[in-house]
């Protein structure tokens, strides 16, 4: 990756071309994590409406465990926003060129310990089920509000549910008819680049699904690896940027 480009991509100056093309990276990373976390434990990490929605329907029969157990996975979502977001802010105000990448060297390592952990304790299913599901609960929540963040509200990569709206909400505007009546208002367009980022934002994930269960099913836990290196590279430039700036400003 030319240094240049992962510089402009992670990094604090942005434009809205840089914001799509790094969703579009991490939607994919959330679609193969949330697939292959589904094989792993046989739930999905990534959108917390089916869990909110589990633990009322549990509550409702008496299952009191399960719903303890999807408190915990939403604690661990709602916690990894708040990491992302304190490092972010905390990137910003001390103006570090690193201040979206070091989320992303976070969720890198996090994603190693997933497949360290699925490689040591997959036999311990008492064990592995909730650490796996806690793990993966906190990794989305710390991407989703990373790219939040990043994009000003712009973007999620973690769930369609908002994507496929959006789009639904586009395509509507291409259908409205712009009638004599409405002659006197501003004309209801559609935005083209907007649906296209949603598009490729959709079709991201779908295929980082597709891809993570195939290898989690081929490769198994080891499969996290590729995933890793992706963050790793989208955020070293940033990171070893502002290492060599500390250097260099020691005394």
């Amino acid at each position: 990756m030319p240094l240049n480009f992962a510089r402009r991509l992670v990094g604090a100056e942005r434009s809205a071309a840089d914001d799509r093309l790094l969703g579009t990276t991490l939607a994919f990373v959330a679609g193969a994590m949330n697939a292959g976390g589904f094989l792993a434990v046989h739930q999905y990490t990534s959108h917390m409406t089916g869990i909110v929605s589990a633990m009322a329907d549990n509550l409702a029969i008496g299952s009191i465990d399960v719903v303890g157990a999807g408190l915990v996975a939403l604690t661990a979502f709602v916690a990894g926003a708040a990491c992302s977001a304190v490092m972010v802010n905390f990137g910003r105000r001390r103006a570090l060129r690193s201040v979206f990448a070091a989320p992303l060297l976070l969720e890198a390592l996090l994603l190693i310990l997933f497949g360290l952990l699925g490689a040591r304790l997959a036999g311990m299913a008492a064990l592995f089920v909730p650490l796996t599901v806690v793990l993966l609960c906190f990794i989305m929540g710390l991407q989703n509000a990373l790219i939040t963040k990043l994009s000003h509200g712009e973007i999620r990569t973690t769930h369609v549910t908002g994507i496929v709206t959006d789009i639904g909400i586009e395509l509507g505007k291409m259908l409205y008819w712009n009638g004599p009546s409405d002659s006197t208002l501003a004309p209801v367009r559609m935005n083209p680049a907007r649906l296209a980022g949603l598009a490729m934002l959709a079709g991201a994930f779908a295929i980082g699904a597709l891809v993570g269960a195939l290898a989690f099913r081929h490769a198994g836990y080891v499969a996290t690896v590729p995933l890793a290196a992706i963050l790793v590279m989208l955020a070293s430039v940033p990171a070893v940027d502002d290492v060599l700036a500390a250097l260099r400003g020691r005394p």
